[in-house]
């Protein structure tokens, strides 16, 4: 394991007096707050305390009311509605909520998802002409749109309105200026208060709007909006918070037959599902037909009320993940392996690697991987000819959209954010792309984040930890981008037992600091048991939980990083 810096932020005594004073909470839970940009007590009782009632009226969105009139003149005129959604977990689960809603209160509705490999991201003629010939009348995006602007002048010359949801970053070029109503509250003069909800997010705004005046439960659906917001790495912040933490409880106690089969298929039945469990069982298989084959499967399984249905998609899902991991593993071997022998580091800060025979459904999950074991951003080209699809994933403090708009002229197509986006080029502009985007990187401020680093929320004592602090510690939960799960650091411990080996790679140990001793697990850290038993002393960085094991509670200390001092 490469050894890492270690960024202990600067606490703040003053505003951890405040909050301390004025919100009932420990020291530690008050700077892990501030450690949020949370400093103001009234914010921190809402960070805390976030309930339902706390969500903002959805009509504060530019073109809500028009946009709610025209959908329900449609459903009252017998109007047919496409819900036009995107592949990912995020679109998926969206377009499945709007779905079933409609449908609830009697529109006559049609989904439509593209497929990733054949049409790409996004609106499309070929999709827009079949709207027309099947007799749709009004069509609906989920988190896509933004950038359709020629799409949506056609749909306008065909008769077909167009309401965008869309959550994505606004270029002015592609903006829809013909559509019939935008829901994206990054539109300059939309006065929607929090700016960073997911597709799935807009999805159910727009749902709560249409039921505003309606006997309808829209509690039912936070399932499906906590699986898109948890995916779709957006800030655990603000409503997204909300949605996240009181979706978790609702996929708990999930009534939808899809999402019960899919929690059985992956082996979670009967488990608490948490953002982990989300993000790394539940959502990678619902993303996994959009990738390798067809995402209609996962948005079938996010709307079918039949339990034998919903048990063969789920269990189609967990097939298609299976072969999206084996096509995966074998392009990330021969990425590393490029890096490893062809990328100079000194010249390149921005990995950008092509192949002919990649599967474009897969190689953002490549870039990812990819990015986060050199630490450099880093783009995956998958060519078919002389046209390529890219997927790239960045790092701290580096704007992947921003520097990609700065190379704009030499790419087809581009979209995305400052952690991820995807792109087309010609073949014949790629080393150009190449050798501009690294120029464009040479401006960025990036020394510090080549070096593998682990930003540290404190530095405290073994005996600061209590029953107290850990229960604080998770109302801070739903953790993610925005509101990472803490981590501790204390330093000079002792080793109270040898450490011994646990599956997953991991390890298991007792540390003391002469006064409290505590269970410590860590997990990928089976290379370093070697420099652990012969050192004198061990400095940790940790998460700090409850292990509940037959009724009994103990503490532990979930590892992130063990620095190892010898004589």
């Amino acid at each position: 394991m490469k050894k890492r810096m270690w960024h202990i932020l600067k606490p703040d005594e003053s505003l951890q007096k405040r909050l301390v004073a004025e919100c009932g909470i420990t020291p530690i839970t008050a700077q892990l707050l501030i450690n949020r940009n949370i400093s103001d007590p009234r914010e921190a009782d809402l960070f805390l305390n976030s309930n339902l009632d706390r969500l903002h009226d959805p009509f504060l969105f530019k073109d809500m009311e028009k946009s709610v009139k025209r959908i329900k003149k449609a459903i009252s005129q017998g109007e047919k509605i496409m819900i036009y959604g995107d592949y990912d977990v995020d679109g998926i689960s969206g377009a499945a909520l709007l779905e079933r809603v409609l449908k609830d209160i009697g529109a006559h509705s049609v989904t439509y998802i593209p497929s990733r490999i054949d049409e790409g991201y996004g609106l499309n003629k070929g999709a827009v002409k079949s709207a027309h010939r099947n007799g749709v009348s009004l069509l609906i995006t989920v988190d896509c749109g933004i950038s359709g602007k020629s799409e949506i002048e056609y749909l306008k010359k065909l008769g077909i309105p167009t309401i965008v949801t869309d959550h994505h970053k606004i270029n002015a070029n592609s903006f829809p200026l013909d559509a019939y109503g935008v829901i994206n509250p990054l539109q300059e003069d939309c006065h929607y208060p929090f700016k960073q909800l997911a597709g799935v997010g807009l999805a159910y705004k727009l749902a709560e709007a249409v039921t505003k005046d309606l006997s309808y439960d829209m509690i039912q659906h936070l399932d499906l909006v906590c699986l898109g917001t948890i995916q779709d790495m957006v800030p655990q912040l603000g409503e997204n918070r909300i949605f996240t933490k009181h979706g978790l409880e609702a996929v708990n106690n999930t009534r939808k037959e899809g999402i019960i089969a899919l929690i059985e298929a992956s082996g979670l039945k009967n488990r608490t599902i948490s953002t982990r469990e989300v993000g790394y069982m539940l959502g990678p298989r619902i993303n996994a037909a959009g990738r390798v084959s067809s995402a209609k499967i996962a948005l079938n399984l996010l709307t079918t009320n039949d339990k034998c249905e919903a048990r063969e998609l789920a269990a189609r899902l967990d097939r298609e993940n299976r072969n999206r991991q084996r096509i995966e593993n074998l392009i990330l071997k021969e990425a590393i392996d490029r890096v490893e022998n062809e990328v100079n580091f000194k010249d390149e800060k921005v990995i950008v690697l092509e192949g002919d025979d990649w599967h474009p459904g897969v190689i953002g999950i490549v870039a990812s991987r990819v990015a986060e074991r050199f630490n450099r951003p880093a783009i995956m080209i998958a060519f078919d000819e002389e046209e390529g699809r890219g997927s790239g994933r960045s790092i701290k403090n580096f704007h992947l959209f921003e520097a990609l708009n700065e190379c704009s002229d030499v790419l087809s197509d581009f979209g995305g954010h400052a952690a991820a986006c995807g792109l087309t080029i010609p073949r014949k502009n790629l080393d150009e792309f190449r050798l501009r985007l690294n120029s464009v990187a040479q401006q960025f401020h990036m020394a510090e984040e080549i070096a593998p680093g682990i930003d540290i929320d404190m530095e405290i004592p073994l005996k600061m930890l209590g029953n107290r602090l850990i229960v604080e510690l998770d109302e801070l939960s739903p953790f993610g981008p925005g509101n990472p799960r803490p981590i501790l650091a204390s330093r000079d411990l002792k080793l109270k037992s040898r450490p011994r080996v646990m599956r997953r790679d991991g390890i298991k140990m007792w540390v003391t600091d002469g006064n409290v001793t505590c269970e410590a697990i860590g997990f990928g850290m089976i290379d370093m048991i070697e420099d652990i038993i012969e050192s004198e002393s061990v400095d940790i960085a940790y998460t700090p939980s409850f292990n509940t094991w037959q009724g009994l509670s103990t503490l532990q200390l979930e590892l992130v990083d063990i620095q190892a001092h010898w004589i």
